[in-house]
């Protein structure tokens, strides 16, 4: 398995935030960066599953369903409200 290289950015945030997410962070026995590294990972894959998981819902209603009738109605209004 190849190790996957981590990129540096810079983050600007209020100090009371930063503040927040050290305290945080340190009670969750992590430093701001693993924690906000994970935030960050755990967010993209929630929104891309959830759009791959639309994407393929909506084509599977594009497609529709085989309800077994090779595309023909074989009964009438009549026949489905018989009484």
């Amino acid at each position: 398995m190849s190790a996957v290289a981590n990129q540096n950015i810079t983050l600007s945030l209020p100090e009371e935030d930063l503040r927040d997410a050290r305290i945080l962070a340190a009670r969750r026995g992590t430093s701001v960066s693993q924690l906000l590294a994970r935030v960050l990972r755990e967010t993209v894959e929630r929104e891309t599953g959830y759009d791959a998981a639309k994407e393929h819902s909506l084509a599977v209603l594009r497609e529709g369903a085989d309800l077994g009738t090779g595309g023909r109605v074989t009964w009438s209004r009549e026949d489905l409200h018989e009484r």
